[in-house]
């Protein structure tokens, strides 16, 4: 079998102006329109977002509530950087740097919130 590559995955959002603002803003993804809702890539992957005004199927047999997510975004360069680009965002860490595991192995994380209450995290492997 061929080895296979996660290509996205579904967060819900509460309010897509703040959301579309802060992926852009803080994560650095390029906002996509998506029908009536929209997606947020990053690097290679891409987050599905449902959120106001959207009745997607399938769903989840728990769909994820605005707040339910806990994402890890790789950051390219050391974690201090990472530090300082949530202070000009205005964003607070709520832990860190602490030494985390990733799929890059060994590397040090800061864990953050989205404006709906996800746990975000940016591990760097520098």
């Amino acid at each position: 079998m061929n080895l296979v590559e996660l290509d996205h995955c579904v967060i819900h959002v509460s309010d897509w102006e703040r959301s579309n603002a802060f992926y852009h803003d803080v994560i650095g993804a390029e906002i996509v329109a998506n029908g009536n809702g929209f997606a947020y890539r990053i690097g290679r992957a891409q987050l599905n977002c449902h959120g106001p005004g959207l009745d997607p199927t399938p769903v989840a047999r728990l769909p994820v509530p605005p707040g339910g997510s806990d994402l890890c975004f790789v950051w390219p360069g050391p974690i201090a950087e990472a530090i300082t680009h949530l202070a000009r965002q205005k964003i607070a860490i709520e832990l860190g740097p602490v030494q985390r595991f990733g799929r890059g192995g060994h590397g040090t994380s800061v864990y953050f919130r989205d404006p709906d209450g996800s746990l975000l995290e940016f591990i760097s492997y520098a």
